[in-house]
This record gives C-alpha cells, structure tokens and sequence, in this order.
C-alpha cells in the first residue's frame, strides 16, 4: 500500500472517530446530536425537487440514505485531509475545526440549543480526531527509513502493520461510540418524553370495534386499520424526534382569536374525548406508493378547542406549527364543514406514539399532511389567508391540498410470476371527507373494466379494501385500477407528479402467467 493510500486511511478512520465521539457525547451529556443537527440543516437546505425525489426514490428510507451519505462524505474528506496533511498538520487542524464549527453553527439552527453547548461536542469531536490522526500518522512512520520494495512490503515494513492494527483499533472504537451514543440519544428523548407513564382517558364518543365485514382477509393486502409500527412517517426531523418533556409542554391557541389561552397535557387529556377513523396521506406518495394509511384517532374535536378560544370574523386560515418550528396552513372552513378533524393524543389504543407526535398532533381528515397533519405540536394559530405561508409553501408546494381520489394493486406485486388459473386481485382506494363507492380494475390491456366487491366502510374518511377474482390466462398482462369517490368522480388517468399537490394516474402492474 502507498504511503498515500495510508495516509487517506487514517485520515477516514479519525474522522469516524471524531463523528462516533460526538454521539457520544450528546447521549453521555444530553448535548445536541451534531450528525442530527446537520442533516436537518441538509433538508431545510436542499431544493424542492432534490427532497422530492429522495422521498419518491427512497420512501420512509430518505433519511437513513442521508445519513449515510453524510457519513461517506466525511470520510472521503477525512481521507483527502490525511493525504494532504502529514508534513501540514495545520491543514489538518484547520479543517477538523471547520468541521466542528460548521457542526455547531448547524447546531445553533435549534432556537433551544446555545453556541456554548454545541461547542461542546464539536470541540470533543475536533480534538478527538486530530488526537487519532496524529497517532496513526506515528505508527505508519519510523522515521526517515529507506524504501521498501513491493515484494517484502508485507513481510518487512512494521509499520504497515502496526498502521492496521491501529486502524482497527480507532474504527473499533468509532463504531462503539457511536453505537452506544445513538442509544442513549433515543432512550433521553423517549425518557425525557414521559410517554411511558401516560394513559390516555377513554373516549366519550367510542367507536364500535372494527366490524368482519370491513376486512376482506386476504394475504398480501393492507389491514384496514394499519399497526402504528409499520405507519408511514414523513416529517423534516432528521434521526430521532423532537424531544418533549411532557410534564412542561402546553399547547397556546392564539392569533385572530377573541379569548387566546394556553392548555398544558393535563388539561387536554380532561376535555371530553373522541374517536376517529381517519386515512392519512402524504403528497408525496407516488400512484402506487405507500405513503397512506388508516389509523384510529383520539383527541379532542379542533372545533372545540377553537370556540373556546373564539375564531373572529378575519380569521381565514389555521396554522399549526410544531416544537421543532415545522408549520402546516389550512382553510379555516376545513374546521367547520363537517369533516373529522382533532387535536390528536392517541393513535390505534395507546398514547400517540413519539415518531407519529406525541405529546399532541392535528389530524385533518381529507387534507394531505404537508398542509395540516402537524405532528409535536405546540401552537395553533389563526391568521389571514394571505399572512402566513407554511414550510412547504414557499418551497415550490400548493397551498391547498385536498387529497386526491386514489387506489393502489397489493396483491399481486408488479412483475410478479403466477400459475395460469384462480387469483385474487386487491388493493385499497381512498378518498378522505368523499368516501369510495366503486373501483374498478381492468385485467389485460385490452380487457373491459370489471367492478370490484369492496369491503364495508368505516368511514367516508377511510379507505376501503377491494379485490376481483380474476381466471388468468398464460401470457403477460397489464393490470389496472381506479376508484370513484362518493360525489362521482372518477379517479383520472392523466400521470402527473407528486409535485405540487399531488399525484395522479392509475394504479398500473405487469405479471407474467404460465
């Protein structure tokens, strides 16, 4: 190996280092995640299409591709510093200070987090580094010895060997560090949260149990009820969740209201209580995708926490802004005109879970979530229309988004390999506030449509699972689905992006028979 190639090695393997530290040191210390605080930078920073098609591309997996990515190109630029720096240290120190400058700047973003306590892990995490880098350039060198050649490099330079054992010690030591930081930074924030010790009331307005007939039963399809764990998350939090201590949170209703007021948990948990079944989207879920789903709600009705307050006649729009700062604007009419709407505090029998916005989230039925859906919330308030744009808005996004009239093939997969005969067919279809009367598939490119059994609504605000038996012939086959909502509208088949409010197009599959 070059003197070169050990040189970017060490200079990778301190880096790792210096990134396992500072986890470390955050979850030793309750100090900020300084990995954390520049990906969040990362995302508030990058350009509207580059977020939407890492979400498209990579699903709920968006962040942990940042993260790796964020770590590959620290270690690359680690690799460069320690080829350049051996007879330049100084290159060296300059740029693991930068490096932890930049970590604590991106740090301070956070209104709660000081410049003093982010210096904290950026400087342990600079020094650290330096420390590693200037040990492992020792061990790769003995001074100014004589060449070695290829042949009896590996038998007779020791410091090649003692540059990998050194190696393996200093990445041995990063992965731990960071391992066990990342630990301690999810059990503070779960601790911190104090969800562990909450039981929510029970509702004064309980649903039924979810009836047989709402459940088709079929392998492959999607629940109608979906398990809290398996939910689909989308938010602008980076690797964990905003911490909220429960005990000192309080929810403000404010704004272009008569009698503004301030609510802590307590008090929100003692007003009467509802149940709700309500589907969820995300705008950016491609036709076809997975980033839907149907939960049960409880929380007490937006309209009542609204009237309390006393909604004035210019006051045009709800704006829900999280503890994190993330904000969500909707029609205030969307209150009022019937649909489901709640401050949420509990999610499919039990307290809201943290990463779905525990302690308090709204949930507006029909409305995608980049609009309304605001998760830790902290502060309600109305304004104009005009007034305040949400986070989304300005980044290129709609500022109405009802959600659109879908359905999606779950079974079988796209390109999947099937034995001529008897198969079943099914999806779900939804649209929230409208309901699903009919889908409809079509089972062959030349192929009539065909009308599906569909299973018994919980809802209008809920999808509803369908399926068609279908006697497959050999060959290959295009399969294709589309729903009409309760008003009649037929879900279009013009392909159109998720940008800016939503996707459109029908749900399409290939198989093979035979």
């Amino acid at each position: 190996m070059s003197s070169k190639g050990r040189d970017a090695m060490a200079g990778a393997a301190a880096v790792a280092l210096s990134l396992g530290v500072s986890e470390l040191a955050a979850g030793l210390l309750g100090l900020p995640s300084l990995i954390e605080a520049v990906g969040d930078w990362v995302i508030d920073a990058s350009p509207t299409p580059v977020k939407e098609w890492a979400i498209s591309t990579f699903g709920t997996n968006d962040k942990l591709v940042l993260l790796l990515g964020i770590v590959l190109v620290s270690l690359l630029v680690g690799a460069l510093v320690g080829m350049i720096a051996r007879r330049r240290f100084g290159l060296a120190i300059a740029a693991f200070l930068g490096f932890g400058a930049a970590a604590a700047l991106a740090a301070v973003r956070d209104p709660s987090v000081s410049l003093g306590v982010a210096v904290i892990p950026a400087g342990l995490a600079a020094i650290t580094g330096l420390a590693a880098l200037r040990w492992l350039y020792d061990r790769s060198s003995d001074g100014e010895r004589a060449p070695v050649r290829l042949e009896d490099e590996a038998a007779e330079d020791p410091s090649r060997r003692q540059l990998m054992i050194g190696l393996g010690a200093v990445l041995g030591v990063a992965a731990l560090s960071g391992g066990i930081g990342r630990a301690l930074v999810d059990r503070s924030t779960r601790t911190v949260s104090g969800r562990a010790d909450v039981a929510v009331p029970a509702p004064v307005e309980p649903l039924p149990a979810v009836p047989e007939t709402a459940e088709l039963g079929l392998q492959g399809l999607s629940p109608v009820i979906t398990p809290n764990d398996v939910f689909y998350r989308i938010d602008t939090a980076f690797l964990g969740v905003p911490s909220v201590e429960v005990q000192g949170w309080a929810l403000s209703i404010e704004g272009r209201v008569d009698r503004p007021y301030s609510i802590t948990y307590g008090e929100l948990l003692d007003m009467p209580l509802v149940e709700r079944d309500v589907t969820l989207s995300c705008v950016s879920n491609k036709v076809g995708g997975d980033l839907v789903g149907n939960a049960r709600w409880l929380g007490v009705p937006l309209s009542d926490m609204l009237d309390r307050a006393g909604v004035r006649g210019d006051a045009e729009q709800v704006v829900g802004r999280s503890v994190d700062d993330f904000t969500v604007g909707f029609p205030v009419e969307a209150v009022y005109d019937g649909r489901d709407s709640l401050v949420a505090v509990g999610m499919n029998g039990e307290p809201l879970p943290l990463e779905h916005g525990f302690p308090a989230r709204l949930v507006v039925a029909g409305l995608y979530g980049y609009v309304s859906a605001t998760k830790w919330l902290s502060s309600i308030e109305l304004t104009g229309w005009d007034d305040f744009d949400a986070y989304w808005v300005p980044r290129g996004w709609a500022k109405e988004a009802p959600i659109k009239t879908q359905s999606r093939i779950d079974t079988p997969t796209n390109r999947s390999a099937l034995e001529p005969g008897m198969h079943r067919v099914a999806g779900v279809a939804w649209a929230p506030t409208r309901g699903i009367s009919t889908v409809e598939v079509r089972l062959g490119e030349e192929a009539e449509w065909v009308e599906a059994e569909l299973s018994e609504p919980l809802s209008d605000n809920c999808w509803r699972q369908w399926v068609v038996d279908w006697d497959a012939p050999s060959g290959t086959h295009r399969i294709q689905v589309r729903a009409t909502d309760g008003e009649g509208n037929v879900q279009t088949d013009e392909l159109r992006p998720p940008a800016p409010d939503g996707a459109t197009g029908w749900h399409t599959i290939q198989v093979s028979v035979g």
